[in-house]
């Protein structure tokens, strides 16, 4: 059955009205949204993105000292900001100063198989040379992954969204680049908040939807060129 996002919309918006307070309500009334065609493929031709360009099929790293950053397919596309607004081009550009700044590569590819960030992560493991690599979901949802660990095992797991900083990704990117080298550092620092679920479970859900709008079964990643 297709879903029907405008319903879908509707639905949320009546129940979070009843259940917050009138000064902070959050809209979920309908948008005007351009829908991809059938056989489309908008994710990924580096159409409406100011700062990622699809350079071809992304292949095998050569390099033991890189590590992939492998994005959702709706990244920095139809979606350019996570889930509390924080613009995909900086999240990007600090997850790669982090990986840097531990002597280490940073490589960015574009995954369409999936829209789930364990198996963004791991088509980006696959092409890592150092078997490394971070999954982020449009709406921010991170992992950091290393090749051989099933999909829904992982080295770090970055579930609460709406609870990482531009800190908090630099932070990530320079841990996966020390698993990269080998080594085994302590796990990145992250804000507990409990009601961060239920407040932006409805948000999430749509932005979910939105993004596996533009997964393309069988697609190969693509390798992307970065601008900052």
């Amino acid at each position: 059955m297709e879903i029907n996002e405008t319903l879908l919309r509707q639905i949320i918006g009546d129940v979070l009205s009843q259940m917050q307070p009138l000064d902070n309500q959050v809209s979920f009334a309908p948008q005007p949204a351009a829908k991809p065609a059938a056989n489309a493929l908008p994710a990924g031709d580096g159409a409406a993105c100011d700062f990622l360009r699809a350079t071809g099929e992304a292949r095998p790293g050569t390099h033991k000292d890189e590590v992939i950053i492998a994005v959702g397919p709706a990244f920095g596309l139809s979606q350019t900001t996570n889930i509390t607004g924080l613009p995909h081009k900086q999240i990007l550009r600090e997850l790669i100063a982090g990986i840097e700044e531990e002597g280490v590569r940073a490589r960015v590819i574009r995954c369409f198989k999936s829209s789930d960030v364990a198996f963004v992560a791991v088509e980006g493991n696959r092409l890592s040379g150092s078997g490394i690599s971070i999954g982020i979901q449009s709406k921010g949802t991170t992992v950091i992954h290393q090749r051989g660990l099933p999909p829904l095992s992982n080295l770090e797991l970055f579930p609460q969204a709406p609870l990482l900083t531009l800190e908090t990704y630099r932070h990530i990117g320079k841990n996966a680049a020390r698993y990269a080298k080998g080594e085994s550092p302590d796990p990145v620092p992250t804000l507990n908040d409990q009601m961060a679920r239920p407040k932006y479970q409805a948000k999430s859900a749509v932005l979910h939807i939105k993004e596996t709008k533009y997964v393309v079964t069988g697609k190969q990643p693509q390798e992307l060129s970065v601008a900052f």
